[in-house]
C-alpha cells in the first residue's frame, strides 16, 4: 500500500519540476533618497577643487533638458569674468539669448548651488560627474520627487575653458 502512495508522490514531483514557471511581476522597491554621506562628501571634495583652481574668468558650454520653454533647452555658451556672467550666447547663430532663462545657471559656483540644494531636499534621485582635474560638474541628474511627473532636470556642462 505504500508504493502506490510512493509512486504518487514521486510523479507529482517530477510533474511540479517540469511545470512552466509562471512569469511573476517584478517586486516594486522603494528607492531611497539619493542623500548619503559619500554623495555629500563627493560633491565637497569637487567644490574644494574647483574653488582651489581660482578660475575668475572662464566660459563653458551649458545644456538644460527639462520640462520647459524649447528656448530654455538650446546649448549656450555662458561667459563668466569675475564670478559675473558677461555673456550668455546662442552656440548655433552666437547671438545672445534670454538671459533670465539661464540666470541659475549661468556660473559654476550656481551650479554647484543646485547639487547642495538637491542634497539638502534629499532628492529621490542625484546624480552628478564632476570633471576629475578641476572638479567643477559635467553632468547633473535630479529628480526631486519619484512620484511627480516631468520634475526631472538634466545639465550638461562641457568645454570649460580658462579665460584671459
Amino acid at each position: 500500500m505504500r508504493l502506490p502512495i510512493t509512486i504518487n508522490a514521486i510523479l507529482l514531483v517530477s510533474l511540479g519540476l517540469n511545470a512552466p514557471v509562471m512569469s511573476q511581476p517584478p517586486i516594486q522597491v522603494a528607492q531611497t533618497p539619493a542623500f548619503t554621506s559619500f554623495t555629500f562628501e563627493e560633491f565637497k571634495i569637487n567644490y574644494r577643487l574647483w574653488k582651489r583652481q581660482r578660475i575668475p574668468n572662464y566660459r563653458y558650454e551649458f545644456t538644460r533638458s527639462c520640462n520647459c520653454l524649447p528656448k530654455a533647452t538650446e546649448l549656450v555658451i555662458i561667459e563668466v569674468r569675475n564670478g559675473v556672467t558677461t555673456s550668455i550666447t546662442s552656440k548655433e547663430t552666437g547671438k545672445p539669448v534670454d538671459a533670465q532663462l539661464f540666470q541659475k545657471y549661468n556660473t559654476i559656483t550656481k551650479l554647484f548651488n543646485i547639487i547642495r540644494n538637491a542634497l539638502i531636499r534629499k532628492a529621490a534621485n542625484l546624480t552628478v560627474q564632476y570633471a576629475p582635474r578641476i572638479g567643477y560638474p559635467t553632468q547633473i541628474n535630479i529628480d526631486y520627487d519619484s512620484r511627480i511627473t516631468d520634475d526631472e532636470i538634466f545639465f550638461t556642462i562641457k568645454n570649460l575653458q580658462q579665460i584671459k
